[in-house]
């Protein structure tokens, strides 16, 4: 899907009008609508704006990945030492064994929050 009609979607998806993101970006409605339609494309200043304004990744409106999770998301404290982008990075690092260990810990954690949410 082209950049432009990816914006488009996402702008419906949330529910917003071309005017409101305009109003956000402090632009016009047409230079949106430009943006949609594939005419023009917006500066790496106005990208990161709309990923904020959509609380998505600047990666996700590029379409390199699926995981729409904002810069805020994975600057989100778990702990006073552990945010999100922490937990990922480490899990990347495991090893082979420790990424299995893990996983099964994962099923093990998922069936406990089933159990304890049916209680």
């Amino acid at each position: 899907m082209e950049f432009g009609e990816f914006l488009a979607k996402l702008r419906k998806e949330k529910g917003y009008l071309q005017k409101e993101v305009a109003a956000y970006l402090n632009m016009t409605v047409a230079t949106i609508s430009n943006y949609e339609k594939g005419v023009h494309t917006p500066d790496l200043n106005t990208l990161a704006k709309l990923a904020d304004f959509y609380d998505v990744s600047t990666d996700y409106l590029l379409q390199r990945t699926k995981y729409r999770a904002s810069i805020n998301m994975l600057n989100k404290r778990l702990s006073a030492d552990y945010t999100v982008s922490d937990l990922i990075n480490t899990t990347l690092e495991l090893d082979r064994h420790n990424t299995d260990a893990l996983l099964d810990y994962y099923d093990l954690l998922v069936l406990r929050n089933s159990v304890n949410r049916s209680r």
